[in-house]
């Protein structure tokens, strides 16, 4: 059995290179973040403010897997409201047995969040943790936004998108960084493919 844990920053590519590597493994992929973006956007839909602790934790307990291919989990209030409620240590709580047992399940699996390799998978096979330049990471969403034909301006994609990285980098549970042992690839000037490739060389090396 084989846990593949990738972590990393906002549009930095994990959740591309998450995919390719499950598909080139024929391991099962859980996006984590999507928990949380379940749980956010059921707290907006019951029309409840994603600070409100009692409405999160509510909503994490009731989570269901098969709900995250939701397309409305995309939209960019419900990632506004995922990164509120991550910061709840008992929405944490409430879905942490949820990705420990996806990840324990035979033949392994690849997960990718935000503290896999740290928390919830301390003792995966591999590690890795994926970042790149916060003006190219918001360059990438500013350009994702326009191609699903929405209205984006990159300032304040790029202003979004370094208070979302230092909220996830300074709550006190489960911060987002690289774990001591993990492998972390830049992939600011690299394409989605010679990530995957620099990542497989990595994953092979180790369990090969």
């Amino acid at each position: 059995m084989s846990i593949i844990a990738i972590d990393g920053t906002l549009a930095s590519g994990k959740g591309t290179l998450a995919k390719k590597l499950a598909a080139h493994f024929d391991l099962p992929h859980l996006d984590t973040g999507k928990l949380y973006r379940a749980v956010g956007y059921a707290v907006l839909q019951s029309g409840e403010n994603p600070e409100d602790e009692n409405a999160a934790i509510a909503a994490a307990k009731a989570v269901d897997l098969s709900s995250l291919a939701d397309p409305a989990l995309l939209q960019d209030e419900v990632a506004n409201a995922a990164s509120k409620v991550a910061v709840i240590p008992a929405v944490r709580a409430a879905l942490f047995d949820t990705q420990q047992n996806f990840a324990a399940q035979s033949g392994g699996a690849v997960l990718d969040g935000r503290d896999i390799g740290t928390v919830i998978c301390p003792h995966a096979d591999v590690k890795l943790f994926i970042d790149a330049l916060p003006e190219e990471r918001a360059k990438r969403r500013y350009d994702e936004l326009i191609r699903l034909g929405k209205m984006a301006n990159y300032d304040l994609v790029f202003k979004q998108l370094v208070e979302r990285d230092h909220r996830d980098s300074t709550r006190k549970t489960a911060p987002l960084l690289p774990a001591t042992d993990a492998h972390i690839i830049d992939t600011t000037d690299l394409s989605p493919d010679e990530v995957l490739s620099r990542a497989i060389n990595i994953i092979n090396s180790i369990l090969l």
